[in-house]
């Protein structure tokens, strides 16, 4: 029997306005630094209306691109909460999909913003297979203390703060009666940069504790030799990447894209011995990317940051899959590489409308 798993990092499905850009000026849209405004009370009136002509569009994106991930388990970062989770998938998933995703899981977790992690679900896989859920456990009250994993490049953290920066969600699901466990994650993202360090290198030590805190609860789970031979996937955006592909070049003269690969990484402690494989890595070495990162023509990369990473055991049993990006929601700013360009939906624009910043990754798995 198959399953098609997917990750999309959604980006803000939000059910609240944000207004502090009146008062911090890195927060504001810059649309309304084109207008004189007067007042707090003017200001969030125009936020909420160019945050509701922005919105239909970006979310009709959102579904089209989960519709061609036409996944029966969906991960999703970024959400607000299970009311903007239902609204979503009611007013536009399933309007467009024509199969609803019925069964529906969110946590609150630590993130300041209040974005979660999520989990939508079919009742049933594509070729009938019945989709359940035994249990549900959040993780995100562990701290750096429980789990032993404080160290000195953590600070100025300290050992009693909690280790995920929103959570680690755990399902244990039965998909025609044969156990999966999922692991969903969103890692702490890349800051500012720190202490003369970029933005990836200061915040690693914290996705690294991340990483390991999921392999630990994984391994305290299963039994740290045994699993191997269980059917885990950990999947998300864990905001870091192995490599990248530099982007050169410019619009009149053409681009080039130089393969890098990183000498660390966040997610290291997941793959670097076989705990888990990235079967990313089967594709192309040019066509993993699931972000374009884009700040001015010195610093502009293709990289990997939403990942399915699967066990030894459901690797080896699906060896010859490939995992699938989905692209057409990209905005045109993004630069694709030689022969790997897609039609867009309808209406996306050169930043935004956009599906998301993120790319769905989808897999079909053999269970």
């Amino acid at each position: 029997m198959s399953l098609r798993l997917a990750t999309f990092n959604v980006e803000n499905l939000m059910s609240r306005f944000e207004s502090v850009g009146f008062r911090n000026q890195t927060r504001q849209d810059r649309v309304l630094r084109l207008f004189k405004i007067r007042s707090e009370a003017e200001y969030q009136r125009l936020e909420e209306a160019r945050t509701i002509a922005l919105t239909d569009d970006a979310r009709q994106q959102s579904a089209l691109a989960i519709a061609d991930a036409d996944a029966d388990i969906l991960c999703l970062q970024e959400v607000d909460n299970m009311e903007a989770l239902q609204a979503f998938e009611y007013g536009y998933l399933f309007k467009m999909v024509g199969n609803g995703y019925r069964q529906r899981y969110l946590i609150e977790g630590n993130d300041k913003r209040g974005i979660d992690v999520a989990v939508l679900m079919r009742e049933e896989t594509l070729d009938g297979q019945k989709i359940e859920c035994v249990d549900v456990r959040s993780h995100a009250a562990l701290t750096y203390r429980d789990l032993d994993l404080y160290g000195p490049e953590l600070a100025p953290l300290m050992p009693d703060d909690r280790i995920f920066k929103r959570d680690c969600l755990e399902l244990d699901l039965r998909i025609g009666g044969r156990p999966l466990t999922l692991y969903v994650v969103h890692f702490k993202s890349m800051g500012p940069g720190n202490g003369g360090l970029d933005g990836r290198s200061a915040t690693m030590p914290v996705r690294t504790a991340e990483a390991r805190a999921v392999r630990r609860i994984i391994e305290d789970r299963f039994g740290a030799g045994n699993t191997a031979n269980k059917h885990f996937a950990i999947c998300g955006d864990m905001n870091d990447y192995q490599e990248k592909l530099l982007v050169e070049g410019d619009r009149r003269n053409g681009y080039t894209f130089r393969r890098v690969e990183e000498e660390r990484s966040g997610i290291d402690a997941f793959t670097r011995d076989g705990f888990v494989e990235n079967p990313m890595l089967r594709r192309a070495e040019d066509d993993r990317w699931t972000l374009f990162h884009n700040m001015g023509p010195d610093d502009r990369h293709l990289c990997q940051l939403d990942y399915i990473l699967l066990s030894p055991a459901l690797s080896r049993r699906n060896h010859t899959r490939v995992p699938e990006i989905i692209r057409a929601g990209q905005p045109y700013r993004t630069t694709f590489p030689p022969g790997q360009a897609v039609e867009r939906y309808p209406r996306i624009g050169w930043d935004r409308p956009k599906a998301s910043d993120h790319c769905p990754v989808v897999m079909t798995l053999d269970i």
